[in-house]
């Protein structure tokens, strides 16, 4: 099982009522809460954990998740309310205004964190619940003690969502150097003041470096190779990022390298074939409008 550990929320985004009203309608949303759906839908057994309240948001979060076949059965529950991201656009560029504070996400504590079992082989963490604490701190003990699974990591840097940076450096620091598999943005990278080889020599197997419309590029220690973007007409990229990195782990799943020794042995073409499913995903989801990514049928 790939577990996704990380944020879950609620999305509420701008819309006309049929009397011309302006108001905003909740859709399930968080870049680790993509991610899992995303693995759902491609069928590899995918399991979530984070911060789930008992409120109708956490109920829709968890409705949504059972849905595309994702196991939160480890999801710590509370009676804390969901966080809510309300998006307003500004000439087309979206602006969020979050409510998050003393939520069941963001409170998640070290106790909440789940016994992992033999089922668990890949452990993947990411976006802002890399962040806010206590839930930032919590993720960071469970990538501490995830043993000889694979750990995949993609930050996914917002520099106007952190408060202490010197905490998030330092935090995110420690998790990198546990990560087999990372994903960054050249922004990401020059944000950090790192590069890929800083992050191979500290023992990444794998950094995955995304260029956009150019595609990724894949870097190992013996040397890179490049998967290209695939052409389509963009509606919108939310979730891209975060279907790419589901369809990469589905790819490896699918090729039994979803350990860290078989991920270090594999030669350039699986790797290759794992990011090719992962852009081929992330190529649907921006051909659509919001958050959705493709069930492998429509792949």
């Amino acid at each position: 099982m790939i577990l996704c550990c990380g944020e879950a929320l609620i999305d509420m985004l701008p819309r006309l009522t049929q009397s011309d009203e302006e108001a905003f309608a909740p859709y399930p949303g968080g870049a680790v809460f993509n991610s899992a759906i995303a693995l759902g839908r491609l069928g590899a057994k995918t399991g979530y954990f984070g911060g789930l309240s008992t409120d109708l948001f956490g109920a829709l979060l968890a409705r949504t998740l059972t849905a595309s076949h994702v196991d939160h059965s480890l999801s710590a529950r509370s009676t804390r309310p969901t966080t809510l991201a309300f998006v307003t656009l500004t000439e087309g560029h979206a602006q969020y205004a979050f409510y998050d504070e003393g939520t069941a996400g963001r409170m998640l504590q070290v106790s909440d964190l789940p016994t992992l079992d033999a089922e668990t082989d890949a452990l993947f963490f990411g976006g802002i619940s890399l962040v806010s604490e206590p839930a930032a701190e919590s993720y960071a003990a469970l990538c501490a003690q995830a043993g000889g699974r694979l750990v995949m990591i993609d930050p996914n840097i917002r520099p106007g969502f952190i408060s202490d940076e010197a905490r998030y450096r330092a935090r995110l620091a420690k998790m990198l150097a546990r990560a087999d598999v990372i994903k960054l943005s050249d922004e990401d990278m020059a944000w950090l003041g790192t590069d890929t080889a800083t992050l191979i020599a500290q023992g990444c197997a794998l950094v995955l470096e995304t260029r956009g419309a150019q595609g990724v590029v894949l870097h190992r220690a013996d040397g890179q190779s490049t998967v290209p973007a695939r052409r389509v007409e963009v509606v919108d990229t939310v979730g891209a990022g975060d279907t790419f990195n589901a369809g990469f782990l589905a790819g490896l799943d699918r090729v039994s390298l979803l350990s860290r020794d078989a991920l270090r042995a594999a030669d350039d073409a699986a790797l290759q074939g794992a990011a090719e499913l992962g852009v081929a995903a992330a190529a649907i989801a921006v051909s659509r409008a919001g958050a959705n990514p493709p069930w492998d049928h429509e792949l």
